[in-house]
């Protein structure tokens, strides 16, 4: 499935990340004339990432 951007919203906590500034000013440039903030395509691209992910990958992640 593709990514696909979303404007719902949900109840969230902050996190301070870094970002190489090359990969700040391109998504930058593709949020321009969206209604999509920074944060809310960080959220999404986390979550397209956790949904494709192999199921074997994602256990080797999580220490239970």
């Amino acid at each position: 499935m593709a990514f696909q951007l979303n404007i719902e919203k949900k109840e969230s906590e902050n996190k301070t990340i870094r970002f190489p500034l090359p990969l700040i000013k391109e998504i930058e440039k593709v949020l321009e004339g969206t209604e999509i903030t920074f944060s809310k395509f960080v959220i999404q691209a986390c979550e397209y990432a956790l949904d494709e992910m192999e199921p074997s990958n994602k256990k080797s992640l999580i220490k239970e």
